[in-house]
């Protein structure tokens, strides 16, 4: 039987992030999708993942799932059999960085949810998409779903997040690194740090893709994450 699958979504996503993949993944497959969206430090969102998820698993996290994949690595790292790390970064959060994050925690605070939802959409895929009505209204739909309370806790738990760096060298399992060529949030060159970091790496850079790589490169994507299960 094929091992269980850990998804944990990006900043303001759903299992609807992992949606063009999950025809090809869920066969014989137990899936499990990360509950995200309750807590304010990603301490609190791992343990609470931990405590839902099976004995062993592969982990797969985008985004703000890479920061939680992290966070497991530390706390459980031998439940993981193997981990993708989609679109994120190991970086630690900078008081730099969490400026326009305190910026849009105070507009969702004061009721404007939709205007941080329309700027952040500008950012997460590449110029190319922008103009993909039937992607942009997936993406306002799983903001929606998460809603402005649970995009605060998980903004503020992003900007919690810690160097992830000096634990690449403690991961031993099969690794996937991939990030969209034209990313901007989370750029290539993050993702070659880690790849290079981490021993078992692969580093997979997908063109014409932005920071939501399996929304804005399906196929690509569900290729890659089949290779890497195996």
């Amino acid at each position: 039987m094929p091992e269980p699958l850990v998804l944990i979504p990006g900043l303001s996503c759903t299992a609807a992030l992992y949606g063009p993949q999950w025809p090809a993944l869920a066969p014989g497959r137990a899936i499990l999708v990360a509950d995200h969206a309750k807590d304010e430090r990603l301490s609190a969102i791992a343990t609470r993942l931990l405590a839902a998820a099976p004995e062993r698993f592969a982990l797969c996290g985008l985004s703000m799932g890479g920061y939680i994949a992290f966070e497991i690595m530390r706390q459980a790292p031998a439940r993981v059999t193997r981990l993708a790390l989609l679109d994120t970064s190991a970086k630690p959060a900078t008081p730099e960085n969490n400026v326009p994050r305190e910026q849009m925690i105070a507009l969702a605070e004061k009721g404007a949810f939709d205007n941080v939802t329309t700027l952040l959409w500008q950012r997460l895929v590449a110029p190319s998409h922008l103009t993909d009505e039937s992607l942009r209204l997936l993406v306002r739909q799983m903001a929606d779903d998460i809603g402005a309370e649970g995009f605060i806790r998980q903004q503020r738990a992003i900007m919690g997040r810690p160097d992830s760096r000096p634990g690449f060298a403690a991961i031993s399992v099969p690794t996937l690194v991939l990030v969209g060529e034209e990313d901007v949030i989370t750029p290539v060159a993050e993702a070659q740090e880690m790849a290079a970091g981490i021993g078992k790496a692969k580093l997979v850079v997908l063109p014409g893709s932005g920071h939501l790589s399996t929304l804005e490169a399906p196929e690509a994507a569900r290729q890659e994450l089949l290779a890497w299960l195996g």
